[in-house]
């Protein structure tokens, strides 16, 4: 059987990262990890620098590739103002416009995964219905996913491949200055409230129920659709398999940094933590840390802590797993289990102070 290559774009990312792990050490498998910097983690996968919003270069540095089997579209474009920029039409228009420059230049002879989230539910304009099901109509309103979803239609109708839509929500990793990461917005956060002296305090809002997915599970679920002829053309919602209430895990995020939980007390770590680089800095300097600033271990994932635990007011956001468990795919983690064990790896790289 010949090499099946794969392509991942956006690979230094939470979602590429965690596709690029479950192919890690497979021979029958050549893979490629595209993203505009360079990647800060090890991998087999050769390393391709490209700017998607750079039409030439996209089209030069790809042309010299070769053709692959499998695409993974993880690649994303957001704005400074986070939440804001999910309904700005520079930004929709940008990531189209990457997603078409790539297509353009490359096309997967077999398949290609897109990657969309709860904003197809309507979740980052207002409350959305409960649970989110994949036959829901499509919310009206301003959402890239929209006009990049029928791109990759009409792309594959017309070149003959297939493609799967993969929505998994709150994706949490290891993945360095991600505008969304979870993981390490907590764990700087309790770091720092710990160099305080301070007990860890609930800084978001009232209770609401929502979920995560660990970006290793989804790098699977990548894997196993993409295999998958049964499954064309179709969008599943993949998380952890278990419902998330923020103060139901919080003793035992606690417990991972030697913490007590603290009382609740409703803050905006994008305005808070962005005044204590000094004390981050000197827990590097202390615990001998890698010598990432602030900034770059988190990047705008501030911004998105204080609208996933609510701050502002939180909504309950739940994705229906049944159509992907009844096509096959029945992976789950416990999402303490997935923050304990991510935590563990920060502070065993020396990312985290233990």
């Amino acid at each position: 059987m010949p090499q099946q290559r794969l392509l991942v774009v956006g690979a230094r990312g939470l979602v590429g990262q965690g596709v690029l792990g479950a192919y890690e050490g497979d021979a029958e498998w050549s893979v490629t990890a595209l993203s505009r910097r360079p990647l800060d983690f090890p991998t087999d996968a050769t390393h391709v620098s490209v700017d998607l919003t750079d039409r030439i270069q996209t089209f030069e540095t790809l042309g010299f590739l070769g053709a692959y089997t499998h695409v993974v579209y993880a690649a994303l474009h957001e704005k400074e103002d986070l939440v804001a920029g999910w309904r700005d039409a520079e930004q929709i228009e940008t990531n189209l416009g990457m997603l078409r420059n790539l297509l353009d230049a490359l096309e997967p002879s077999e398949h290609l995964t897109l990657l969309q989230g709860t904003k197809a539910y309507g979740a980052h304009l207002g409350p959305m219905l409960n649970p989110g099901k994949e036959w829901h109509d499509r919310p009206s309103g301003p959402n890239f996913y929209w006009p990049q979803e029928d791109l990759v239609r009409e792309r594959a109708s017309a070149g003959g491949w297939r493609y799967t839509v993969l929505r998994p929500q709150i994706v949490c990793g290891l993945a360095l200055g991600s505008p969304m990461n979870m993981t390490l917005a907590i764990g700087v956060f309790a770091a720092v409230s710990k160099a305080l002296g301070e007990p860890l305090c609930f800084p978001g809002g009232a209770a609401f129920v929502t979920q995560a997915t660990d970006a290793r599970l989804l790098g699977r679920a990548v894997r196993w659709f993409g295999a998958r002829c049964g499954s064309d053309n179709e969008a599943y919602n993949i998380t952890n398999g278990d419902e998330l209430i923020w103060r139901s895990v919080w003793p035992s995020i606690a417990e991972s940094f030697g913490m007590e939980v603290g009382d609740d007390r409703p803050t905006s770590l994008t305005e808070k933590m962005t005044k204590l680089a000094p004390v981050w800095d000197e827990l590097v300097r202390r615990h001998g840390l890698m010598p990432y600033a602030l900034d770059q271990l988190v990047g705008n994932s501030w911004q998105f802590a204080d609208a996933v635990f609510g701050l502002n007011g939180g909504q309950n956001t739940l994705l229906s797993t049944i159509k992907a468990r009844k096509h096959g795919f029945v992976e789950c983690i416990d999402t303490e289990d997935m923050f304990r064990d991510q935590f563990a790896a920060l502070q065993n790289a020396r990312i985290l102070p233990i």
